[in-house]
């Protein structure tokens, strides 16, 4: 595999009114790089499950990405809906990452146990959710980097093997 497609989605309120700077979705393009990912799409968008849900799936059906992180919306607040809409979305939960990314957070943090992230597949389209904040994310992304090249190459069929050899 030459490069991973990536999609971004910030899901903010006060971001999508251009209220607030996304510190997260910059990260996050910047870290992608670290295997060989290339942003194709980057999009903020409000914490409204719909628009969540066809962010999505415009990144996973129409532009054909083979990964979609989001950040944002996995708290307790009422307008945190990033979950559902994922989990509205996937056709295969991979619940390994979310709890990957707790249990490293919850070596820093006990609020870590607070996060509702999920991930999950559709199509040949990995969607992983990351909290909002960028040291959240920056934390999170480095527990789950060195993994994520492998897993999208089983999924697209690139590899097969997960075994040393």
């Amino acid at each position: 595999m030459e490069r991973i497609t990536v999609g971004i989605i910030t899901v903010s309120d006060k971001g999508s009114r251009g209220e607030r700077v996304d510190a997260s979705g910059p990260m996050m393009v910047e870290m992608i790089g670290q295997i060989g990912g290339v942003v194709e799409k980057y999009v903020i968008v409000p914490d409204e499950k719909e628009q969540i849900k066809e962010a999505i799936i415009e990144m996973s059906d129409s532009l054909g990405l083979n990964l979609v992180l989001t950040t944002g919306g996995t708290g307790f607040s009422q307008r945190d809906v990033t979950p559902e809409a994922t989990l509205e979305v996937v056709e295969r939960q991979v619940p390994g990452i979310p709890e990957a990314m707790r249990a490293k957070s919850l070596l820093i943090t006990p609020k870590a146990m607070l996060s509702r992230a999920q991930a999950g597949i559709r199509k040949q389209t990995l969607i992983i959710n990351l909290p909002g904040s960028p040291k959240s994310v920056k934390e999170n992304l480095e527990v789950i980097l060195p993994a994520l090249k492998h897993g999208i190459e089983i999924l697209i069929g690139d590899a097969s093997e997960c075994a040393r050899t």
